[in-house]
């Protein structure tokens, strides 16, 4: 399924570079969750607070609609990470304007860092603390887009666990504290979590 999903993909993102506009715009369909969760994953990085992505996703989009004759990859890879790229610098834009509209507030929540050097979005990390290894190394096998289809039928508090656990790479002691639990409630929420997304990717294998 994967390599099948990769090979339509690919032949998307050929026809949409000939000038098929049906085939862009299934091209970007299919992308829309993955950049759904790696604004969340990013914007939730920098900011202590619920914000909503909704608009991020939309900017991101517009733009690579708008400058896709600049792409030159022809793989799923390569287009992920054009795409990441169009996200990072939105996302540090909102960050900007967040900042120069609230500045009392965002001393307080902002988290700061470089954003180019904050590697794949989606993906594997290296682990927060000890204990994460197998479950990262698991993550970091599968493809980007086959882990946010998996995510996607999680419950919403499993996608939680793991998008903080896993993608921001927050220790325990702050996923608790985020979602309002005891750690022992976390470390058991998020590992059910990873067993359940491990189930459903192997059964799509």
């Amino acid at each position: 399924m994967a390599e099948a999903e990769r090979s339509e993909i690919a032949d998307l993102i050929r026809r949409a570079q000939q000038g098929d506009a049906e085939s862009r715009e299934r091209l970007f369909a299919m992308l829309r969750s993955y950049l759904g969760f790696a604004a969340r994953a990013q914007l939730e990085s920098w900011l202590k607070v619920k914000v909503d992505a909704s608009d991020l996703v939309q900017q991101t989009l517009l733009e690579a609609h708008r400058d896709f004759d600049r792409f030159q990859g022809g793989s799923e890879g390569q287009l992920l990470a054009w795409l990441r790229k169009i996200l990072l610098h939105n996302t540090a834009d909102f960050v900007r304007h967040y900042r120069g509209t609230a500045k009392r507030q965002v001393r307080r929540e902002v988290r700061f860092g470089n954003p180019a050097a904050s590697g794949p979005l989606i993906g594997a990390p290296e682990p927060a603390a000890p204990g994460a290894t197998p479950s990262q190394e698991f993550l970091r096998r599968d493809n980007e887009l086959r882990l946010v289809d998996a995510l996607e039928k999680l419950s919403p508090d499993y996608q939680e666990v793991i998008l903080l656990r896993n993608l921001q790479r927050l220790p325990f002691s702050e996923v608790a504290e985020q979602m309002g639990r005891s750690r022992p409630a976390v470390q058991m929420l998020w590992k059910r979590a990873i067993d359940k997304l491990r189930d459903i990717m192997e059964d799509e294998l």
